[in-house]
């Protein structure tokens, strides 16, 4: 848990999950709001949620690795 929590994994993961989700958001409900409709939330809110758990993923699985790696 501490490695997911780390200051630096948090910043990649929520910097990551902002770019990536304002931009799934603008393709997956764009239409959807320029037709002045009401956007499905869960969807956005799954556009921002995925990426951010994928860089966490990342991030642990990367740290977890160089624990284990005694190196050249």
């Amino acid at each position: 848990m501490e490695l997911a929590t780390s200051d630096e994994a948090l910043k990649r993961s929520l910097l990551t999950s902002l770019v990536v989700g304002m931009v799934f958001s603008a393709i997956n409900q764009g239409d959807v709001v320029l037709a002045g409709e009401a956007p499905n939330l869960v969807k956005i809110g799954s556009n921002y949620v995925v990426p951010f758990c994928v860089v966490t993923y990342g991030c642990v699985s990367a740290r977890r690795a160089a624990r284990s790696d005694p190196g050249p």
